[in-house]
């Protein structure tokens, strides 16, 4: 059984994610905690001052989350029909990426889901702040999708990597799950930007013939300011359904979401995005 995590603000691209996870994982058991974040922060002084004392005010809140949590789950049984998935609803009125922590914690999460707005940049604008806090810190694999992302299958999967360090099946254990179960051939992406030195991009071929089918590679030479072009032609000339990642220090991922500003994305966000945690 799998054990997957549900951010939602019942936004239209924190359902979308919701509706892909179902159709991913259709054919598995699953236990999904769906869980809406709360925060004071949100609630601006006036609003306080004219409502009842703050517990009360919390739970208020709480109550009328917990209702439209309900709404949604009897949407989803609805809809699907499917005796594999249970449903659990979560309300915290806390800091977003504590709340996912304590989560994930607390209910041995396997994997967190999230919405993201589609957008033609990859910055902590378009993705949001608590997207990105979660994709850094998570200790778990982040599935990010795509504002109006259909799952249409998981036939073509690409891999980024730098081969700066060796992997292991610990830390790829949910990318060989996917492709496993989606007959999904796998392309390993060795993206190499301006002054590396390429001499290590073999280094983990053999790990990889050894633990996948289908095997095959390409190496993407380009700069700083083309990377996400160059990353997207990629996608789009082979039809990848869905690129992963590992999040490690002077890694692609790195370089992602620390090295960039905003003003030199131009990688269009259209499919998802898998962010695997560096196992030490």
């Amino acid at each position: 059984m799998k054990t997957i995590l549900l951010p939602t603000d019942f936004s239209d691209n924190s359902l979308n994610a919701i509706h892909y996870a179902m159709k991913m994982f259709k054919n598995q058991t699953c236990n999904f905690y769906i869980i809406n974040i709360q925060r004071v922060g949100s609630y601006i002084t006036d609003d306080l001052m004219m409502s009842n004392p703050t517990g009360v005010l919390y739970d208020t809140v709480v109550e009328a989350a917990k209702v439209s949590i309900d709404k949604l789950i009897a949407r989803l049984v609805k809809d699907y029909h499917n005796e594999k998935h249970e449903f659990i609803s979560l309300v915290d009125y806390d800091n977003f990426t504590d709340a996912i922590n304590q989560a994930v914690l607390k209910h041995h999460v396997d994997l967190i889901i999230m919405g993201t707005k589609g957008a033609s940049g990859l910055s902590k604008k378009i993705f949001g702040s608590n997207t990105v806090k979660v994709l850094q810190h998570s200790d778990v694999p982040v599935l990010v999708i795509p504002d109006e992302c259909e799952f249409s299958g998981l036939q073509d999967v690409a891999f980024t990597t730098s081969f700066q360090s060796l992997y292991n099946m610990t830390e790829l254990r949910l990318l060989d799950e996917i492709i496993v179960k989606n007959k999904s051939k796998l392309s390993v992406l060795h993206v190499v930007l301006e002054n590396e030195d390429p001499k290590e991009l073999f280094q983990d071929i053999d790990f990889f013939n050894e633990h996948f089918e289908e095997v095959s590679y390409k190496m993407i030479e380009t700069n700083v300011q083309d990377i996400f072009n160059s990353i997207q032609g990629y996608i789009t000339n082979n039809d990848v359904k869905l690129i992963a990642m590992i999040n490690k220090k002077h890694s692609f991922f790195e370089s992602l979401f620390v090295h960039h500003q905003a003003e030199t994305f131009a990688y269009n966000v259209n499919i998802p995005l898998l962010v695997l945690p560096k196992r030490e």
